[in-house]
């Protein structure tokens, strides 16, 4: 993990139509944000809200069992805007590597901004930790968070589809992954010489 900036690990929970069929201009809303910022592999500051739609504002009945909140939980959250004045203002603080598991959570993000007509708030870099899972375990397929931490012989962290929950369980997992690579890195493989002496193979060679 680099010292010279922070990294963010963050996790959105959105809203979701009843079934297959979407109502006439349906989209996913953040109703949910979780994160951590960690500097030096220290967590400096944990983050959680609800966060209210602004074009969906009833929560389906689907979206509820899913994610097992509540419409007076969502009612009760910050406004889209100021989720993004926030992530904003951490982006700003120092070179920031935004971190998450899968391509949606940033998706999302930034549909959202656009439909809002604010500007995205990350500069940075940003990883989709699930990808580099896959790409160093040679994975087929893209595999879930939980089941990702539970390969490990590890447990997510509270409940999975809380975003607080996700954003932990998802630093834990880049740690795990990092010291795998590290260890690769620094690990060097065996050739067939260091395992025989080959002057003495040479010798019973020759006689």
């Amino acid at each position: 993990m680099d010292d010279e900036q922070q990294y963010l690990f963050i996790d959105f929970e959105f809203t979701m139509p009843e079934g297959k069929s979407r109502p006439d201009g349906f989209y996913p809303e953040i109703i949910e944000v979780g994160f951590v910022t960690v500097i030096k592999d220290e967590i400096k500051e944990q983050f959680s809200s609800f966060v209210r739609p602004s074009h969906f504002l009833e929560l389906t009945a689907r979206c509820k069992s899913f994610l097992n909140i509540t419409q007076e939980q969502v009612d009760q959250g910050m406004i889209f805007g100021e989720l993004v004045a926030h992530l904003k203002g951490i982006d700003e603080r120092m070179a920031t590597t935004v971190v998450t598991w899968g391509n949606m959570d940033m998706k999302v993000l930034r549909h959202n901004c656009q439909k809002a007509g604010v500007e995205f708030p990350f500069k940075g870099k940003q990883t989709d930790l699930s990808m580099e899972y896959k790409r160093f375990f040679g994975d087929q397929n893209q595999t879930g968070l939980w089941k990702a931490v539970q390969a490990y012989g590890k447990e997510g962290t509270g409940k999975h589809h809380r975003a607080l929950d996700d954003a932990l369980t998802t630093f834990n997992i880049f740690k795990l992954v990092e010291k795998d690579k590290s260890y690769m890195k620094n690990h060097q493989p065996t050739t067939i010489g260091d395992r025989i002496d080959l002057s003495k193979v040479l010798n019973n060679l020759a006689l």
